[in-house]
């Protein structure tokens, strides 16, 4: 199993705060997160639906989608012990329809059948060989929705270099140009796709408050959602009837 570095960081995370950091309670990061869950149940609809769950990590954002509907989920992660700890919560609630286990995002069309959507939550950036992922995914589900850091963004590109979170967690963003060629080299087709949010994970509360106040007016600027937004999201077919 091909393994990045920075997995035993999520590890480490997990272990001595119980769960990711992004996903606790600080105000800046449910500002972002929510934020972001919006996004992706409006792109799609869940119900009834087979899920993949591509880099679930602790689970937090896995369990959402079985709110919207989905039928059955499978979450997926190289982080031993934050899938040991997303099992846990799932077993916790008695989901019996909802699924962890440990997978090399390299080789999913080896080890999985097909899904309806997959959802690539905040992933690709931590990843060594994003194209070879990507390769991977387009065959495993008919549509995917991709979250990914903006990488036209220049505040972002300067906290990746200057954080030590994002240092250690070896963040590098894309360009939403370069997420979509990507996407429709391995067979994919882009239907639609967003630049979201203002709010930074771990910045002070009263920043975080400012932030969230503007937030929509700059979403609804073209152009400068495009560098002041800090997430990107798309929807992606890989079915080859689409449009027809």
């Amino acid at each position: 199993m091909t393994k990045e570095r920075n997995v035993e960081e999520f590890n480490k995370d997990t272990l001595e705060g119980g769960g990711y950091k992004y996903t606790s309670d600080k105000l800046s990061c449910s500002f972002a997160n929510r934020r972001i869950s919006n996004s992706v149940f409006g792109m799609t609809d869940f119900k009834g639906k087979r899920v993949l769950d591509v880099g679930c990590g602790d689970g937090t954002y896995t369990l959402e989608l079985i709110s919207r509907g989905a039928t059955e989920v499978l979450g997926i992660d190289a982080a031993e012990d934050a899938v040991r700890l997303a099992s846990e919560r799932a077993l916790g609630l008695g989901l019996d329809n909802v699924s962890f286990k440990v997978a090399d995002i390299y080789s999913l069309h080896e080890n999985l059948g097909r899904y309806d959507i997959a959802v690539v939550r905040g992933i690709l950036h931590h990843l060594y060989n994003v194209q070879d992922a990507i390769s991977n995914i387009v065959n495993v589900a008919d549509e995917i929705i991709v979250v990914e850091p903006n990488g036209f963004n220049p505040v972002l590109k300067i906290i990746e270099k200057l954080s030590l979170y994002h240092r250690a967690h070896e963040e590098k963003s894309y360009s939403p140009s370069s997420l979509d060629a990507w996407f429709e080299q391995f067979g994919g087709k882009v239907l639609e796709s967003e630049y979201i949010g203002l709010v930074p994970m771990f910045c002070p509360d009263w920043f975080a408050r400012k932030l969230k106040s503007v937030e929509p007016a700059f979403e609804s600027i073209p152009l400068i959602r495009n560098i002041c937004c800090g997430q990107y999201v798309q929807k992606v077919s890989t079915r080859t009837d689409e449009g027809n």
